[in-house]
């Protein structure tokens, strides 16, 4: 979609609904999250995982939707990876902090994503870098890893959840790597087309 079409397009729509609404479920996620792991309370744990996986859930439907419906906007495009990143750092976090999963898991992630949406904004002008099938991948094993987590598991059970999480970093780290390679082409053909056209 062009930018001259983006702003036809109407910010109020369903796709950035379902990114609002995923905002603000972060603060309420984190407060259940938070009780649960104080108090060592099962029934909290549950609960903070499934707010955790319908914010998350939120996220692989916005996107799609308003690609499939025409309704990307630019309120869409910086706030969806926002959402994102806040949702998942939230997590992160939460776990890390009552040592769950340690800090370097966290750190390395968060830099990761942190990374990838400050590279997209400094191309934002060339074009937009979609998703690789390697960036879902990753997204879809974090969430995995992440609700494994919070859940109130039993010792083996949990092995399982830090098998996920150690494949989510190796995806994690690749296709941040891979999104430096994108990004870096897209600013050079950016930038030799903008020397196209003032040359003509």
């Amino acid at each position: 979609m062009s930018e001259d079409a983006e702003l036809t397009v109407s910010s109020w729509n369903l796709p950035n609904a379902l990114t609002v609404m995923r905002l603000l479920l972060v603060p309420v996620f984190v407060a259940f999250a938070w009780v649960g792991f104080d108090r060592d309370d099962a029934s909290w744990q549950a609960w903070a995982a499934l707010i955790f996986l319908a914010a998350a859930i939120t996220d692989l439907l916005d996107g799609e939707l308003a690609r499939r419906t025409g309704q990307v906007t630019s309120f869409g495009k910086v706030a969806d990876p926002i959402a994102d990143k806040a949702l998942t750092g939230a997590a992160l976090v939460v776990l890390s902090w009552f040592d769950l999963l340690p800090w370097w898991v966290t750190v390395v992630i968060i830099a990761r994503e942190v990374g990838v949406t400050l590279l997209r904004f400094w191309v934002i002008r060339h074009g937009v870098i979609s998703a690789s099938r390697g960036g879902k991948l990753k997204t879809a094993l974090q969430i995995v890893a992440i609700t494994l987590y919070l859940l109130p598991l039993a010792s083996d059970a949990f092995r399982v959840a830090e098998w996920v999480m150690g494949a989510a970093v190796v995806v994690t780290l690749v296709t941040g790597v891979d999104y430096v390679m994108r990004a870096s082409a897209l600013r050079r053909e950016g930038q030799l087309n903008d020397q196209r056209e003032v040359g003509q």
